[in-house]
């Protein structure tokens, strides 16, 4: 008999797992194909790439580089990256995942300081608008967005640009690095302040950076008007990430007649992600939608 069951059950099985589709995860591709400026090496860290979850649609889509954070020594890739991709992907837009280079790896055991990180992600912003037309992309609808460190290089990204060289040999680097607009979560922002957080600027600048060099990378004093628009969503109870960072941020936006969008939610603690199922803070996706919509990088739902 039981052989029988045998028989009888296994081309049932599978049938069944014929049926079932499992969803690809994109596979990365390197952000320079010869190696990225300044690698010490060619481990996964030395190899700044980007991982593409393209929205389907037949009119050009926007599109975001989105950066995970990680004190710049660590990348959250899963709820700060993939989870974050999925869901900018469902709702039309082509997102971009760009694991950056860091203190963390690479570089035969050294770690990446600035400017490596600021340059992986302003070329990740280039390769999409150089490759807008094959991609599907409106290359006046690319954003960037981040996460705790994250937003620290997304809010780097949207105060430090420039327009390409358009002498350059390289036709990625001929434009523009400067983001359309930018979304900052819980971001690390403010260096040298009673409410930096330490680790981050450790680690992307050392311990006896120049004074110079350290108030050029503290982003709210670095806003002018040409920063594009921006959200921001941070909550009170982060104590990793206080959020002054956020709120020196949109002042500094305001003062400069930057359009901006704030929101601080009293609960959930730092690295909440999408911060499904808590209160207030869960809120913040919907926001950022209605936001895009509002700015007219997305259309209204029907």
């Amino acid at each position: 008999m039981m052989k029988l069951k045998t028989v009888l059950f296994a081309p049932l099985a599978c049938l069944m797992l014929s049926n079932i589709v499992v969803a690809q995860t994109p596979q990365p591709q390197k952000l320079w194909k010869d190696g990225a400026p300044g690698a010490g090496g060619s481990e996964v860290g030395d190899l700044p790439s980007l991982t593409i979850y393209q929205a389907t649609g037949e009119a050009p889509r926007p599109a975001i580089v989105v950066l995970p954070g990680g004190g710049y020594g660590g990348l959250a890739i899963d709820h700060e990256g993939h989870a974050i991709a999925k869901w900018l992907q469902d709702l039309g837009v082509t997102a971009a995942i760009c694991q950056y280079r860091h203190r963390g790896k690479g570089n035969q055991g050294a770690g990446y300081k600035h400017p490596y990180p600021l340059m992986d992600a302003q070329r990740a912003i280039r390769t999409l608008r150089a490759q807008a037309a094959e991609l599907n992309i409106d290359p006046n609808r690319i954003g960037i967005l981040g996460f705790s460190a994250g937003g620290h290089l997304a809010s780097t990204a949207a105060t430090h640009f420039d327009d390409g060289n358009p002498d350059a040999s390289d036709p990625i680097d001929r434009v523009s690095c400067r983001p359309d607009f930018a979304v900052l979560c819980y971001a690390v922002i403010g260096l040298n302040k009673p409410y930096t957080h330490r680790g981050s600027q450790r680690n992307l600048l050392g311990e006896d950076a120049p004074e110079e060099l350290v108030e050029s990378l503290s982003n709210e004093s670095q806003v002018t008007e040409k920063t594009p628009p921006i959200f921001l969503f941070h909550t009170s109870e982060d104590t990793g990430v206080p959020p002054q960072n956020s709120i020196h941020f949109y002042l500094a936006c305001h003062k400069h007649k930057v359009p901006v969008e704030m929101h601080i939610f009293e609960k959930g603690r730092h690295g909440v992600g999408l911060a499904a199922g808590r209160p207030g803070a869960e809120h913040w996706p919907m926001l950022c939608h209605e936001w895009m919509i509002s700015r007219g990088i997305l259309p209204a739902a029907k």
